[in-house]
């Protein structure tokens, strides 16, 4: 974990995204610990929902529902999801050359026809606004909301960072405001906490968004590995019916996501697994 945290200082704060770092386990449905406060207001939402795909209900006291996967007894069925990372002082090493984006993934789902839920930066969508128009427009894909700055909403994690608590619902509106502005057309009312670091302080702020926190129950390990067949392997052998599995789609620190998911794909397929998006997942575990 030093070792991680260093990493996470160095290269901008990737790290994490892989890591469990949340105040719930990983069940299907996380309900937050009653606070004994009143429920927090609902206001408009700040994310776009054209479609209405499924949210859970706010927790006890008004806290923001945690989602970490499916139903076991619901078929072999896994979502793969992508975080996108870019934080909001990376421009310069974009501007000289650091690629945060990984349009090879892409394009192997897609060759493959796997379903995905990307969990995209609002400052990576300001990078890549072509990128993120075309995944957003392709309904093979859904883009969730990975806040703007990939700062975190809980301290310490991993070293990164970190969004007071005042800030917290701005912050993720902004990366809201930077999907429209990009033209991402579909969007879902989901959240992933940089480096899955979240406490009921970041679960209160973000209510009023009446977003699903989602993290994760299998971790990729593939931020800063070099080894595809290592990632590979650890994918495998986590995935449950119903897995949701947190992978990364940033080159310059996941650089062999692709040979990964090249691999995990057909065996999974093999094994009789059906890959789904994220709201796949939470419809069944909410009907």
């Amino acid at each position: 974990m030093t070792a991680l945290a260093v990493l996470g200082v160095l290269l901008g704060g990737l790290t994490g995204c892989g890591d469990g770092g949340g105040v719930g386990g990983a069940s299907a449905v996380v309900a937050p610990a009653a606070t004994g406060r009143s429920p927090v207001p609902v206001r408009s939402p700040s994310h776009a929902a054209p479609a209405a795909p499924p949210t859970l209900a706010l927790g006890p006291g008004g806290l923001t529902p945690v989602f970490s996967h499916g139903p076991r007894t619901g078929g072999k069925v896994v979502a793969l999801t992508f975080d996108a990372d870019m934080t909001a002082a990376e421009g310069a090493r974009a501007a000289a050359g650091e690629h945060f984006d990984n349009p090879a993934l892409i394009a192997l789902l897609r060759e493959r026809k796997v379903p995905a839920t990307v969990f995209m930066t609002g400052r990576w969508a300001e990078e890549y606004p072509d990128q993120a128009r075309s995944i957003g427009a392709d309904p093979l894909f859904e883009v969730a909301n990975h806040s703007y700055s990939h700062y975190a909403f809980k301290s310490p994690c991993y070293g990164l960072p970190t969004v007071s608590g005042p800030d917290m619902r701005a912050d993720a509106a902004r990366a809201a405001d930077a999907f429209r502005k990009a033209g991402v057309v579909r969007t879902v009312p989901y959240f992933r906490f940089p480096g899955g670091c979240y406490d009921n302080t970041s679960l209160r702020a973000l209510a009023p968004e009446r977003m699903t926190a989602v993290q994760w129950d299998v971790v990729g390990g593939d931020a800063f590995a070099t080894d595809a067949d290592a990632v590979a392997a650890q994918v495998l052998s986590g995935v449950r019916p119903g897995s949701l599995v947190v992978m990364h789609c940033t080159r310059s620190a996941a650089p062999v996501t692709v040979d990964a998911v090249r691999r995990v794909v057909p065996e999974l397929r093999r094994r009789g697994y059906h890959f789904v998006r994220v709201s796949d997942l939470i419809r069944a575990a909410t009907a």
